[in-house]
């Protein structure tokens, strides 16, 4: 079985990304604790987070070239968050030395069954003080940070600058697709937006770069309806559905010219994983390498959902995230070919009709399950 060839590296590629960074505390456990329990942990690790921080250091592994915006401690830890991003390959130039987030992340195992467990997660944060505001950066060291950047990642995580956005972008919708309209007639020169649901994997909406007058017009929800429809949920891989360019009509709303996709999520076998902290961190770090390596939709949204995946084989949000230079990495089971995706539909169909029958196909070094 062969794969996609790796996009060589763009030639651009510097990403800036301003928002949480902070110091994970993860520690798994059996069962959470009840009042005034005193258990032990079946691992403990330590390792830099926040959403910004684990996008970038995602991206970096990936082959970008990304700095940070953001203010973390002066003291041991802050040196141990700057250390990590510099070992791979995030530039630090920009960090603001000052008091750091504490996240301890608190996993534990519910739904126990004689045939599975379902893993979760419970967060307990402990913002820096004071925190990040727009002074702490002179206009010059702004202009530095983002001189020659291609993209630039807002995570929200900065009330000064997440309330300028959300006061753009903020909609009520009814739907998430109607959502998705919404976004792209507010800003007009908005792209694309994507909405990530989980293990049900996410829904894009792409703006149609040139508008024709002749292009059908069809309710958004419905659309979705009937994407969902082509979803075979029978394959463990992500994989893409897109419906035609439309013009793509919001309830109340109004009506953009687009395409919508639907990216489905990889599907982890219980007995491989162990934590979703950072999944959609990692999502956003593939997206902005997908961007800078100008991939289609139609390879990025599967791309990402893999890149996603392989942060939830490990405890913490940067453990399993791939290296560009590991050979089971992007370059290997990132990018499983449409010939490789058809064979994995086809053995996935025919064992659908024998129940008894367990399926385990290898490629590039990951097993995928029926």
């Amino acid at each position: 079985m062969s794969s996609d060839p790796l996009p060589s590296l763009p030639e651009n590629r510097i990403v800036v990304g301003c928002g949480g960074v902070g110091l994970d505390f993860l520690a798994a456990v059996a069962s959470y604790p009840k009042p005034d329990d005193k258990i032990r942990s079946t691992s403990l690790r330590v390792q830099g987070g926040g959403n910004a921080g684990n996008a970038l250091t995602c991206a970096a592994r990936l082959g970008l070239n990304p700095r940070i915006i953001s203010k973390i401690a002066d003291d041991p830890q802050g040196k141990g968050i700057r250390e990590e991003f510099e070992a791979d390959g995030v530039d630090t130039s920009f960090l603001v030395l000052l008091p750091v987030p504490l996240i301890q992340c608190i996993l534990r195992n519910i739904g126990l069954s004689l045939t599975s467990v379902r893993k979760t997660r419970t967060c307990i944060h402990t913002p820096g003080d004071p925190p990040m505001i727009p002074d702490d950066l002179s206009e010059s060291t702004i202009f530095s940070a983002l001189d020659g950047a291609r993209i630039l990642y807002l995570d929200g995580r900065l009330p000064d600058t997440a309330i300028i956005v959300a006061q753009e972008v903020w909609t009520e919708a009814p739907s998430v697709p109607s959502a998705l309209v919404s976004m792209l007639l507010r800003l007009p020169n908005l792209r694309f937006a994507i909405v990530t649901l989980g293990e049900d994997g996410c829904i894009m909406l792409e703006r149609s770069v040139n508008e024709s007058p002749e292009l059908e017009e069809i309710d958004v929800d419905s659309l979705l309806e009937q994407l969902k429809q082509r979803k075979d949920d029978r394959v463990a891989v992500p994989t893409c559905i897109s419906s035609l360019e439309a013009r793509l009509r919001a309830e109340g709303i109004g009506t953009v010219s687009g395409r919508l996709y639907i990216g489905t999520a990889e599907k982890i076998p219980p007995s491989e994983l162990v934590d979703t902290t950072g999944a959609g961190d990692a999502f956003i770090g593939a997206v902005l390498y997908a961007l800078c390596a100008n991939m289609p939709p139609e390879k990025m949204l599967p791309f990402a959902a893999q890149v996603a995946a392989a942060g939830c084989r490990a405890l913490g949000a940067r453990t399993s995230l791939p290296h560009r230079t590991d050979p089971r990495g992007i370059g290997g089971f990132m990018h499983v070919s449409k010939d490789v995706q058809k064979i994995f539909e086809i053995v996935f169909a025919q064992a659908y009709e024998l129940p008894q029958t367990s399926v385990v196909i290898i490629a590039h070094g990951r097993r995928y399950y029926h």
